[in-house]
């Protein structure tokens, strides 16, 4: 038995540093539901531990919930997190929508060489490197101009169709969306 344990907790440990173990642990995963179904997102703390911890906190504190995709650009990415403008029941303001983020602090960026491709989760931010706070984007396609330049949380690994079926936005309008699809509900966990 004991050899089982051993062989056990060596095969674990080697599936954390190989960062397998994230998409089946609960604690490292956030499940987003959208309009047309579900959304897994395997988070990376072993990269951004501190913008995990952030997203984890609010989702868990339910302050994603109902907030709306405000900016979404075909062939490029769907912007959402802003809790402060974009949650639709508490009066979601377009014209505000993005330019908020949570009562949490800013955080320093957490760049990494980890490539933005398609399914990426990245944390969105003024021009200030260290300004991200609650708002995040889903990568549809690869941005690799985006590498080292914004902190990169976590990737889509299950429920990317869903995302794809996300309204777009006015390209005219640097993607703002009239009337936009929202996270219904989002919680730490699958």
């Amino acid at each position: 038995m004991k050899i089982l344990q051993f062989a056990f907790a060596g095969a674990l440990a080697l599936a954390t540093l190989t960062g397998v173990a994230f998409a089946q642990s609960g604690d490292n995963v956030i499940t987003i539901q959208l309009k047309d179904g579900p959304v897994v997102v395997e988070l990376r703390p072993d990269i951004a531990p501190k913008h995990v911890e952030q997203i984890k906190a609010l989702a868990a504190a339910g302050e994603y919930d109902n907030v709306a995709f405000h900016r979404v650009i075909k062939g490029f990415m769907a912007q959402t997190g802003d809790v402060q403008y974009g949650d639709m029941e508490q009066g979601y303001q377009a014209e505000l929508a993005g330019t908020g983020g949570s009562s949490k602090s800013d955080l320093p960026a957490e760049f990494s060489d980890v490539p933005f491709e398609r399914g990426t989760v990245g944390m969105a931010r003024s021009q200030d490197p260290n300004s991200a706070n609650s708002q995040f984007f889903i990568m549809f396609a690869p941005g690799d101009f985006l590498n080292g330049q914004y902190t990169v949380v976590g990737k889509v690994v299950e429920g990317m169709e869903n995302v794809d079926k996300i309204k777009l936005g006015d390209d005219a309008n640097n993607g703002a969306v009239a009337d936009p699809d929202r996270m219904i509900s989002v919680k730490v966990g699958k």
